[in-house]
């Protein structure tokens, strides 16, 4: 029987997604799941991370990858920069009265001029001014692109927020949100567990937001997005192994990556482009555990936290964080899964 994307539907309250941040990062609630449900905070990760545990984070940097322009005809445009295709082009989603056609130029932010040089699927294919810096220019002209169903406009405080406190290379225009809970204090205690951590990137794309527009999800095609595995990583995740360590994935970016380096049989380093598609059924060849927050109905993300730890688990888990009022989605709280072959220890 094939799976479809009614299969991963849940009814949610609009009043439980998260609009803004909370005063403090850690102070998010954690739904730590397995056997059981156990509602704690996520000061209280640390707890639940065994000595020599290895946690892998997602290192990217949100670009401000959202500007607003004008056509030569003086029609508006909003363009989401969708990802960098070399040092004058890019992929990006463009909203307007009107799609622009091939050939056509768009003034964008009242100071600089991009070529609209076609269509690639959903995205349009972008090309810079001669010269330019694309993300110097999307640096200082572009805006902060919160997720769509935050419905308010990007403030002061979103600039630290909707980042890690670890971000490093820029090339995101979605934030890796489970690494948002992440303060100074949690790292100390992770290091007073003896945990160790290690370092990715996945580049987040727009088409992480876009929904599934098939029924049979056997007819889904996911979008692409590059990532890069340090050989330190590989050598972190090969020591944590030879410990009894488990690999912690933090984000569903984190586990994207590992897995999709490993689907060759053997993680390597390197860098690479991936579109991989997680469900039920999948064999995950890296990550014992995982950090995640709540994912839309019917997203793909939603899929692959069922096929990690279990559609009837996480439907149950789902089921309990909307009656208990916890947050939802970027800005939301947090889930500690295992695989569905384990569940976890409070070693407290």
């Amino acid at each position: 029987m094939s799976l479809t994307v009614d299969d991963f539907n849940y009814e949610l309250p609009s009043r439980l997604i998260a609009q803004t941040p909370l005063a403090e990062r850690s102070a998010s609630r954690l739904l730590v799941v397995g056997r059981t449900l156990d509602d704690r905070r996520f000061a209280d990760l640390p707890a639940f991370v065994r000595p020599n545990d290895l946690l892998v984070f997602n290192d990217t940097r949100v670009l401000h990858a959202r500007l607003f322009g004008v056509k030569a005809s003086g029609g508006a445009v909003e363009v989401l920069l969708e990802r960098q295709l070399g040092p004058r082009e890019a992929l990006a989603q463009i909203r307007a009265s009107c799609s622009p056609a091939a050939g056509t130029s768009l003034r964008l932010a009242d100071a600089f001029d991009v070529t609209v040089l076609g269509r690639a699927g959903e995205f349009f294919h972008l090309e810079f001014p001669p010269g330019a810096d694309l993300l110097a220019l999307i640096e200082r002209h572009g805006k902060l692109p919160l997720p769509p169903y935050i419905r308010r406009a990007a403030a002061d405080a979103d600039e630290s927020r909707y980042q890690t406190i670890y971000a490093r290379d820029p090339g995101s225009v979605a934030a890796p949100t489970a690494g948002l809970h992440f303060d100074q204090s949690v790292f100390d205690a992770l290091a007073g567990r003896g945990a160790k951590l290690a370092w990715l990137t996945l580049h987040v794309g727009a088409g992480t937001f876009q929904p599934v527009r098939v029924h049979d999800l056997a007819e889904h095609r996911m979008h692409r997005e590059h990532y890069l595995i340090p050989p330190a990583t590989i050598e972190a995740i090969a020591a944590a192994r030879a410990s009894g360590g488990r690999v912690i994935a933090v984000g569903t970016t984190s586990m994207r990556a590992l897995e999709a380096a490993a689907q060759g049989g053997e993680l390597a380093a390197g860098e690479g482009e991936t579109d991989i598609f997680i469900l039920p059924g999948f064999r995950f060849r890296v990550v014992d555990a995982l950090l995640t927050n709540f994912h839309l109905p019917r997203s793909t993300l939603l899929m692959l936290v069922s096929a990690f730890a279990g559609t009837e688990t996480i439907r149950r888990a789902y089921a309990h964080a909307i009656a208990n009022d916890y947050r939802f989605f970027s800005y939301g709280d947090a889930m500690f899964l295992t695989r569905d072959d384990e569940a976890p220890q409070n070693a407290i």
